[in-house]
């Protein structure tokens, strides 16, 4: 029954699940924010390509 307890206590105060926890939580918030963005850049991004490849083509 005290190992059991101990085992507890060690578990209870091992931070390392927490660190994955929030290092998930901080790529989960760039993607969102880089996916966010280039939706945002979706429509500029394409006319400016689409202007580009008009004038290498020289249509």
């Amino acid at each position: 029954m005290n190992s059991l307890i101990a085992a507890a206590k060690v578990f209870a105060h091992d931070e390392d699940g927490i660190t994955a926890i929030e290092y998930g939580l901080i790529a989960a918030t760039m993607a969102t924010a880089i996916i966010a963005v280039f939706s945002l850049l979706n429509t500029g991004l394409n006319t400016a390509f689409t202007n580009l490849a008009a004038k290498i083509t020289g249509a």
